[in-house]
């Protein structure tokens, strides 16, 4: 944790003085105030510090102060110092969430203890604060983004610590990766969720119609301009612009965005009215930018501009074992959309999907989980018979293992989730009744398998 900030304001300019001294060379960084103006723009959640203030100040006083700084986080600790001995001003103070209050006069080295105890009381609430935020995080980006491999685990701790930080972000995978998925990922978990996200194909929008789209127009500005209209960058207003397949911009429209980018600022066509932005951009490519630049198919200088912070997205080759997790979440994804019941993963299927390479990635198999649920799967690639023997059948022992390791977890994390009842979990499954009792037989999943709390599974529907 970073090295702790002291805030001290009193409008006695020789105690000021003398207490900043004395807590500088207690190894504190000190912020020196006269007054209450300008404290709380220094004061924020994630703050390690502490705020010491005079109770009797011209002006905002430091009760007020204290209470304007508990309004920010509640957990802020406050110290206040009087000189006045009033037994109703400290015990007000305590009930209003007062750290400490200290009497004049009183020693440097007094003051030193009691902020160093408040700086540890203040260090354990950023700790579990930290702490319940990446728990929560993990928890939803593992609904997002699935895998355990090493290469996923990696790309969630890049995304949690995105998510919370304000920056443009430059999203590389390969086509059907994932890059749409990723890119609401860090808008819906971070700091703009509630604002727009507004997402623009770079590829898929005709040239002559691509500067209205993203700037909007004046009615008149152009011969079918009928009516003014919004553009996208400004819907984005407060939100999230996703810019996918951005190596596919034309070039002249290339500097635009980065003007854009540069100064936060639109003008719609046709209009003289600077409109200013307040946007997060978050771009993708399948392409190596950094060699587009280089054969002068991109401008460098956007490329450095969208190039704060590098997302790369693993292909699906380098992560098959995450096939069988993720088949699995996109045939629930299927369920849903077909109202069909997701049938059993055999190892000699799973064998034959862990020996494709997935030129299409994850949306290739969520292709081929559409056509499970669908019941019309006969295998992938071109030569679908091809890839369930040989090599494959050779893993089929391990892949039975791994599959019924999942599928166990899977069955036990629903039954927990659902208190027991068999009921709510067959119908989370999209399993028949049948089928669940089977699976828990075959599993060894009972009362003596899941946590105490757990009811009997008969008795809990």
């Amino acid at each position: 944790m970073e090295k702790p900030t002291i805030i001290l304001v009193d409008d006695d300019a020789d105690l000021r003085h003398a207490l900043s001294q004395s807590l500088v060379l207690a190894g504190f960084d000190v912020l020196e105030y006269e007054s209450a103006e300008g404290v709380v723009d220094n004061i924020h959640r994630g703050l390690y510090g502490v705020l010491i203030t005079d109770i009797r100040m011209m002006g905002t006083d430091g009760l007020q102060l204290m209470s304007m700084a508990l309004e920010i986080d509640p957990s802020m600790p406050v110290i206040l110092i009087t000189g006045h001995g009033d037994v109703a001003i400290a015990v007000e103070a305590m009930r209003a969430g007062a750290y400490d209050l200290i009497e004049k006069p009183f020693s440097a080295d007094r003051l030193s203890n009691v902020v160093l105890r408040a700086l540890e009381k203040r260090r354990l609430v950023l700790e579990n604060r930290t702490l319940r935020q990446e728990l929560s995080g993990e928890i939803e980006l593992d609904k997002r983004i699935v895998g355990r491999t090493p290469s996923m685990l990696r790309l969630r701790k890049e995304l949690m610590a995105l998510t919370g930080a304000d920056v443009d972000v430059l999203i590389w995978g390969e086509t059907g990766s994932g890059k749409d998925v990723v890119a609401r990922a860090l808008h819906e978990e971070g700091n703009r969720k509630n604002k727009p996200f507004v997402a623009l194909n770079c590829g898929a929008i005709p040239l002559d119609i691509m500067e209205s789209e993203l700037f909007g127009h004046e009615a008149g500005a152009f011969t079918s301009a009928n009516k003014k209209r919004i553009g996208k960058l400004e819907h984005a207003n407060g939100g999230t612009i996703f810019l996918d397949e951005i190596e596919s911009m034309p070039m002249e429209l290339q500097i635009k965005l980065l003007r854009v980018i540069e100064t936060r600022s639109i003008e719609r066509l046709g209009s003289n009215e600077i409109i200013q932005l307040d946007v997060r951009f978050i771009a993708a490519t399948k392409t190596d930018l950094e060699e587009a630049c280089q054969q002068q198919r991109f401008r460098a200088d956007l490329y450095y501009r969208l190039n704060v912070v590098t997302v790369r997205i693993p292909p699906l080759r380098e992560r098959k074992d995450d096939i069988p997790a993720l088949l699995y979440h996109l045939a629930r994804e299927a369920r849903s959309r077909y109202r069909r019941d997701i049938p059993d993963f055999t190892p000699e299927m799973i064998a034959g999907l862990m020996a494709y390479d997935w030129p299409g990635n994850v949306r290739e198999l969520r292709n081929v989980a559409d056509r499970l649920v669908l019941g019309i799967w006969a295998g992938v690639g071109d030569n679908a018979e091809e890839n369930t023997s040989n090599t494959a059948n050779a893993n089929l022992n391990v892949l039975a293992e791994r599959v019924g390791k999942y599928e166990r977890s899977v069955i036990a994390a629903e039954l927990q989730q659902h208190k027991g009842s068999v009921k709510k979990t067959y119908e989370a499954l999209g399993l028949s009744r049948k089928a669940l009792y089977q699976k828990m037989k075959k599993y060894q999943l009972d009362k003596k398998s899941l946590p105490d709390y757990v009811d009997d599974a008969h008795s809990s529907e």
